[in-house]
């Protein structure tokens, strides 16, 4: 086999590797941040941009999928989810000692609120931020069950071979064929009434939100999923990606505004 042909084998291998493991995809991870940009006060927004160097928020949502193929970054692996047993609140719950969503966006919150951050810890931090609130609102990240958030659920995705979580991170997205800005941009003005109600909550509050899908989001039927799937789950899609990109501007505007 020629080098040439390894190399493009090796690229390939490596693309689908990365793509199956992917939280939201990029696509719902860059509108979380395209739609808080959008609801940043103006004070914030003007700090964001020194300490970013101008990097977008919808362009760094996806940092901590993109360094998964780095082992140095090995120690973050279990802080996209956590899992909480029926009939336990996370408080009665046994932590992961590796860390998990809930308990990482709680500490990471309350280092750049404390303001003794240096810039590289705050760009690190806050790449961590956009990228975990966009995690906990997919609601197969904070689950009940031993089936690893769902990927051990096999399903199919019109005829072809998947499983339920990836159908939630990717595959329902994906499948609108918007990008990024059409999809951010599609999505419907919440009232100032909801804007205040849904930054007021906290971390386990939108934890404990994505609990209250389970019984709609494990209603597969036979797992021949499709258009009627899409139908009914496709507007929780819209509606999680817009709380978080609300509340992940309501985080900045209390630190930066």
């Amino acid at each position: 086999m020629s080098m040439k042909k390894s190399l493009i084998i090796f690229i390939l291998v490596a693309f689908v590797s990365l793509s199956k493991a992917l939280a939201w995809g990029a696509t719902g991870h860059r509108v979380t941040g395209w739609i808080a940009e959008k609801y940043l006060n103006k004070k914030a927004r003007k700090e964001l941009r020194k300490i970013l160097k101008g990097e977008s928020l919808a362009m760094l949502s996806t940092w901590m999928d993109d360094v998964k193929s780095d082992s140095a970054f090995d120690y973050m692996e279990e802080w996209h989810w956590a899992t909480v047993p029926y009939g336990q609140t996370y408080e009665q719950s046994v932590k992961n000692p590796k860390g998990d969503v809930i308990m990482t966006l709680e500490r990471i919150i309350a280092e750049l609120e404390s303001g003794k951050l240096s810039p590289e810890q705050q760009i690190f931090n806050i790449r961590i931020l956009v990228h975990l609130i966009g995690d906990i609102h997919q609601p197969l990240h904070v689950g009940g069950r031993d089936d690893r958030g769902g990927n051990d659920i096999k399903v199919t995705w019109f005829g072809d071979d998947s499983n339920l979580h990836r159908v939630w991170d990717q595959e329902m997205i994906d499948g609108s064929r918007l990008s990024y800005t059409e999809l951010a941009g599609s999505l419907r003005e919440p009232s100032k009434i909801e804007i205040d109600q849904w930054q007021k909550h906290n971390v386990r509050d939108w934890a404990a939100e994505s609990r209250s899908y389970e019984k709609q989001v494990y209603d597969i039927g036979k797992g021949r999923l499709g258009y009627h799937y899409a139908y009914r789950n496709f507007p929780t899609v819209r509606q999680r990606l817009l709380q978080a990109g609300v509340r992940l501007a309501g985080i900045l505007n209390r630190v930066y505004g």
